[in-house]
């Protein structure tokens, strides 16, 4: 376990009296929250139209654990995967909102599974944890029949994907199963990510859906435990969002510095806005996404 978060220094505890309600109210920030969502599930209608993929793979037994998995249709394999897991606090959105990500990765040689998972309140977020770890397994073990790099699988993450990231890099796979190799994932990405649950305790509109009592937050709370390798980890938080989402960045930065690889500079983004440039080729955190690909052992 990591250092109680009461011992942090005064930089990185929330300032008395914060409205956590209103600083993880996204849409406060983002111009035409509901419009630009919509866009994700149009575009993402578009890149499956464009770009074939092995579409509803399932990954377990449940009806929400699918992924789709888009593969380079040039060069040669076996292909470096990153595997996607969206946001939406948990409770919303939908791995088809995300088929975009893919088409600038697969260009780039990269293999692209975008991951769908249950929703709370139907969907604890323990369970959702599980699921997020079944489908990572399930890619691993699938590897060589989608002609995929199993040495090479870097996950990453927009906001709860962005903490569902983190609790992979701390999974001890082969605690899971004797076959999972310690080393599964080679790297990861967390964008705009929630690290310390503590907070949404306070975020009724949160709270209430998924519960984050004192036993969620001390076992769910990235920031209370350790990556369990040394695969480095790289980060990203919109210059335009909330001094909290800047502040969870901060406390991984601090908490994980024996495997972070930086953060990537984005002060015009929001949190959505920060999703958008993941799988834009001109943005700077795409390139740093493409370097830490190239920075892998082949």
């Amino acid at each position: 376990m990591a250092s109680d978060p009461t011992s942090l220094p005064d930089r990185l505890q929330p300032p008395p009296g914060t409205d956590f309600a209103r600083e993880y109210d996204v849409s406060i920030r983002v111009p035409d929250f509901a419009g630009s969502l919509a866009a994700w599930g149009v575009r993402g209608k578009e890149a499956r139209a464009a770009h074939p993929a092995e579409l509803d793979l399932r990954y377990g037994p449940a009806a929400a654990e699918t992924l789709d998995l888009f593969l380079p249709a040039h060069g040669e394999g076996p292909h470096p995967l990153l595997v996607f897991i969206h946001g939406g606090f948990w409770k919303r959105l939908h791995k088809d909102d995300f088929s975009w990500i893919a088409p600038p990765f697969i260009e780039r040689g990269i293999a692209v599974a975008v991951v769908n998972y249950g929703l709370a309140p139907a969907t604890t977020l323990d369970e959702i944890t599980a699921q997020t770890r079944r489908s990572i397994a399930w890619l691993y073990r699938k590897a060589a029949h989608y002609g995929i790099d199993a040495r090479r699988i870097v996950v990453s993450g927009h906001s709860a994907g962005g903490h569902l990231t983190c609790m992979a890099m701390a999974t001890d796979w082969p605690a899971l199963a004797p076959d999972l190799p310690q080393h599964l994932v080679a790297a990861g990405i967390a964008l705009s990510p929630v690290v310390d649950l503590a907070p949404l305790a306070s975020v009724p509109v949160l709270d209430a859906d998924l519960d984050f009592n004192p036993e969620r937050v001390a076992t769910l709370s990235p920031i209370l435990l350790q990556p369990a390798t040394d695969a480095p980890l790289l980060g990203a938080v919109g210059g335009k969002e909330s001094a909290e989402f800047r502040r969870q960045l901060a406390l991984l930065e601090n908490g994980w510095a024996a495997v972070w690889k930086g953060a990537v500079a984005m002060p015009e983004d929001d949190h959505l806005t920060l999703c958008d440039a993941f799988g834009r080729p001109d943005s700077a955190l795409f390139e740093a996404t493409i370097e830490l690909f190239d920075g892998l052992s082949d």
